[in-house]
């Protein structure tokens, strides 16, 4: 579609649908909208937004609602994404900001873009596989245990109970210690645990190799954990009382299949636009229980192994994890879109950067 006016009769037809979740007439486009034409012509421009796939009219006498072509311009022709508001964005922060621990803030985050959204909002944690070392301290617990609190660049904290025989002297494991936070933190956990299995047969560390081994499956078990990404969502109760049972219920059963969700919010969290943000409709989702609905996802966080090979090196720069919103496809687009890409930035700054670029 290459007419411009066509273009704002689309827009202004999404917007009003989205508004009302009435069918839009030309009558009250003209009285709403500054088009410039008249009724009858942009009742001509809507007959020719229908034959070319963008409007559809649901009965005879009644105005037309967006196809899932139709809500799919109006969202790539968003210029940009509209920040939020000083006070909105202040909002996030103190709100966020009272957190105790990484999954409190998710947990928060989640609740948060369900209450600004009215949807279904679901947050990530950074996965472990795409997290990277940021220190290690081991401490004697009993006469042949040790303790290994591990801690990753994203925030996550590990607790793994090692058993050694004999049990190191309190000198030998500071070193090890110190020498393993000197050498590893920066890399994949992957990677990690090879360093420190190699540590484990030098001369300066040969007696503590059954240690190093025992470090090193710690690592690699929680790299190749699956179940190391929890996921956190909010809204759906409020979302099912707002929208009719036939429109909602595919999507609630969708929801239940976690897996089905992550992997696709994970997908569109790294095809982001340059808007930050990236956006699914109906078919797009390629999930049969969403054909009626939208999903709006952003990536937060980066992963940024510089040191590392294989898979992890070539993820580096992308996203730890994703914060999304599900809801209808008559969804307010420009809201979730704000909405989700500014707590995305605010999650970035909570594991790692400046948070005070939440919005800018």
């Amino acid at each position: 579609m290459t007419q411009s006016r066509r273009m704002l009769v689309l827009r202004a037809v999404v917007e009003d649908y989205i508004r009302s979740q009435e069918p839009v007439g030309s009558t009250s486009l003209t009285r709403n909208h500054h088009l410039g034409v008249s009724s009858a012509t942009v009742r001509n421009d809507m007959a020719a937004l229908e034959d070319e796939g963008y409007l559809v009219q649901p009965h005879t006498s009644a105005g037309r609602v967006p196809t899932e072509k139709g809500y799919r311009y109006f969202v790539d022709r968003l210029a940009t994404v509209v920040p939020l508001s000083s006070a909105q964005r202040r909002a996030i922060g103190n709100f966020l900001g009272g957190s105790v621990s990484l999954e409190d803030t998710l947990q928060r985050a989640a609740r948060l873009l369900a209450r600004i959204t009215g949807q279904v909002a679901v947050v990530a944690s950074p996965a472990l596989s795409k997290s990277t070392l940021r220190h290690v301290e081991i401490v004697p617990v009993s006469m042949n245990k040790l303790l290994a609190v591990i801690i990753t660049d994203t925030g996550r904290v590990a607790q793994h109970t090692l058993e050694v025989h004999p049990l190191p002297s309190t000198e030998l494991l500071a070193t090890f210690s110190e020498t393993v936070n000197a050498r590893c933190v920066g890399q994949s956990l992957t990677l990690a645990a090879k360093t420190i299995v190699a540590l484990g047969k030098t001369v300066e560390h040969g007696e503590l190799s059954a240690l190093a081994q025992a470090l090193s499956c710690a690592l690699t078990s929680m790299a190749e954990d699956e179940q190391a990404t929890d996921m956190y969502m909010a809204g759906t109760s409020k979302l099912a009382h707002q929208h009719s049972g036939t429109e909602m219920a595919p999507l609630l059963d969708a929801l239940e299949e976690q897996v089905v969700i992550m992997r696709l919010m994970n997908s569109l969290s790294e095809e982001v636009t340059e808007n930050g943000v990236g956006v699914a409709i109906g078919s797009e989702t390629h999930t049969p229980e969403l054909m009626h609905a939208s999903v709006v996802t952003s990536g937060y966080g980066h992963i940024n192994a510089t040191v590392s090979e294989g898979s992890a090196s070539a993820q580096a720069g992308k996203p730890v994890a994703f914060v999304g919103s599900i809801g209808p496809t008559h969804m307010d687009y420009v809201t979730t879109m704000a909405a989700v890409r500014a707590v995305a930035r605010y999650l970035t700054g909570i594991i790692g950067e400046d948070a005070t670029d939440a919005d800018s």
